[in-house]
């Protein structure tokens, strides 16, 4: 009798056990699958993608074509061929956006357009914009509409080996020459020297704040600077127009025939003054980049780049003050252009 319960009680133990080892079996498993298949979706999302692969649904472009008319097509045309704005389709935009990610194109929409209202557009609102672009562009639809999670948008991408920016035409005659009007200071206090301080305002003046009047702004010293066009373009307008002018300005270094204040000839073949040269160009294109964020602190850090690329030019090239050619001159202006 015992030799019986003691088998059945073994029995019964071993499919307690049994019981129990599936239990936690299943359990493992879901908890599992739980987990990481709560990750799969993130997992596919942030896989690199390109628009040639649907990348949003027609129901999206639908809904995008409707909110584009209200609040685009009166700049960039009923068809995105251009008006008072650029175009939106064909190899020219295609041309200017395939180097960066989807996530740039949605960005610069969403933060600075529509240029009379800018800012009041929702991601979703967006992204829905983008689609109907995509789609006039004849970028395939697929199953998912587009979102506006920047972490997504940017491994999304355009087609490898897609249209570049356009070849300029092949000129037929040589191009004219035009001779530096002023020396290098006046170049530097006309046009670098502003522009660089409309960015540094940045620091402690959020450009997207109420402007004041144009009276109330006017100093007794006259023409201010930082203020000179507050009557006419928004402050993030101010901070774009002194980026692109710091960008294209820095060329005007390199001008053949170019002198220095003290009638030095300008370094334009010396390996440093070229560098520097470059670093300033890159520093009003990346400042250009964070304005069109629309966002203070972007374009407060990276006011520190502007400043950089102007120090190192200025440490090689003009202040030597411990060199002093004229004691009586702090500023060494007899010794700048010359490393």
């Amino acid at each position: 009798m015992s030799s019986s319960l003691n088998r059945s009680g073994q029995s019964a133990s071993r499919a307690a056990s049994t019981h129990i080892l599936t239990g936690c079996f299943v359990l493992s498993v879901t908890f599992a699958w739980t987990i990481f298949g709560s990750f799969t979706p993130s997992v596919h999302a942030l896989q690199s993608q390109s628009v040639a692969q649907g990348v949003y649904t027609d129901e999206q472009a639908r809904r995008g074509q409707a909110i584009y008319k209200d609040r685009c097509s009166s700049c960039h045309g009923e068809t995105l061929g251009g008006r008072l704005g650029p175009p939106l389709t064909g190899d020219d935009f295609i041309g200017s956006w395939n180097k960066q990610p989807l996530s740039e194109l949605v960005s610069k929409i969403r933060s600075t357009m529509p240029q009379d209202d800018p800012g009041k557009l929702t991601g979703q609102q967006t992204a829905d914009i983008v689609a109907y672009i995509l789609q006039v562009g004849k970028f395939p639809a697929g199953r998912a509409d587009l979102g506006p999670d920047e972490a997504v948008l940017k491994q999304i991408t355009w087609p490898a080996g897609n249209l570049g920016p356009p070849k300029p035409a092949t000129a037929t005659t040589q191009a004219p020459f035009f001779p530096p009007a002023g020396n290098l200071a006046q170049v530097m206090r006309g046009i670098l020297f502003p522009s660089s301080n409309i960015i540094f305002t940045a620091q402690t003046v959020d450009p997207g704040a109420p402007r004041p009047s144009p009276q109330a702004a006017a100093t007794s010293d006259g023409f201010n600077w930082i203020v000179w066009g507050g009557g006419i373009y928004s402050g993030w307008e101010l901070i774009d127009y002194a980026a692109v002018a710091l960008a294209e300005s820095a060329p005007l270094m390199l001008t053949p025939g170019r002198r220095c204040e003290n009638g030095k000839p300008v370094p334009v073949g010396d390996a440093d003054w070229l560098k520097f040269t470059e670093e300033l160009a890159e520093a009003g294109r990346a400042a250009y980049k964070a304005s069109q964020t629309r966002n203070q602190e972007a374009v407060s850090e990276i006011s520190s780049q502007v400043s950089d690329a102007c120090l190192n030019c200025h440490q090689v090239y003009r202040d030597k003050r411990g060199r002093a050619i004229d004691p009586s001159d702090p500023s060494n202006k007899a010794a700048r252009c010359v490393k």
